[in-house]
């Protein structure tokens, strides 16, 4: 049995203001970018301008992006320890799909014309209530069937990566670099006056690819992905935007973002794939 009604109201609520924000923006911007012509580009700027007015269109070096997102599971399957009696179970079955929110802050800071650092904050917890329908051994503790439990997944990242822009065209460009994530993850259950959880911390290098691709003066598709995968565990982080908004100029984006990996090692077998439906805010300043 599931129990995610008022989670699902909760943060319905909290993606309508999000969509609302994102329209009061998208309508400030329509009133405060500069004219284009009838090709859809600023008539003063030429398709075949520099690298600098491709990649920001000024001399800003700091950039933030704020990323509010709906987020849903569809896969999270947990054993700890990763052998008998533990049982490997599903917390997707246990407690529902969701959705819960969740939000991201990027800082990128140009060191010079082509390199950049970045900042990225990103907490996340799902937490819903749920029964089992037979009993579950987690971490040294036994769950009763048929009573209701409280389950947490906290997967939060911290990371600081550096990437260098590789090409820079009329309309695209490519970044490569690399990504020193700290995984700050929980994984608990709670049924009555028993409670039993498991906590990791780790470094996880990852390789960072993104592009980006101008269809006209305000609108840009974006792509970025940082992934690493071999031996008993992977990590993929991947996610695909629409952006409007003048170069160097605020901007808002929608789109999509995955999660998914995971560990099968002797003290815990975790694979999960989460999806967000996204819309964020940027801006360029200094």
């Amino acid at each position: 049995m599931r129990n995610g009604t008022k989670s699902r109201q909760r943060w319905i609520g909290f993606l309508a203001e999000s969509l609302v924000l994102s329209a009061m923006l998208s309508a400030l911007l329509v009133t405060t970018s500069p004219a284009v012509n009838s090709s859809g580009f600023m008539s003063s700027v030429d398709s075949g301008s520099s690298t600098r007015s491709l990649t920001d269109g000024n001399s800003h070096r700091l950039h933030t992006e704020l990323e509010l997102a709906s987020v849903w599971q569809s896969r999270n399957d947990v054993q700890i320890p990763n052998e008998a009696p533990a049982t490997r179970f599903s917390l997707v079955d246990l407690v529902g799909n969701g959705p819960v929110g969740a939000g991201r802050l990027t800082v990128r800071y140009d060191l010079a014309e082509r390199h950049q650092l970045g900042l990225l904050l990103a907490p996340l917890q799902l937490k819903e209530t749920g029964t089992p329908d037979s009993p579950v051994t987690f971490a040294g503790t036994t769950f009763a069937a048929g009573e209701e439990v409280e389950a947490t997944y906290r997967f939060n990242s911290w990371r600081l990566g550096y990437r260098y822009l590789w090409h820079s065209g009329a309309r695209a460009q490519a970044w490569v670099g690399f990504t020193a994530k700290i995984r700050d993850a929980e994984i608990r259950i709670d049924q009555g006056d028993q409670s039993s959880n498991d906590t990791d911390v780790g470094f996880v290098p990852l390789l960072h690819v993104a592009g980006t691709y101008r269809f006209t003066e305000r609108w840009t598709g974006s792509t970025e992905v940082e992934a690493l995968g071999g031996g008993p565990g992977r990590a993929i982080d991947g996610a695909l935007k629409l952006r409007y908004g003048t170069p160097g100029g605020p901007g808002v984006s929608f789109g999509y973002r995955t999660i998914e990996g995971g560990a099968n090692v002797s003290a815990v077998y975790n694979f999960a794939w989460l999806h967000y439906a996204v819309v964020s805010i940027d801006l360029s300043m200094f």
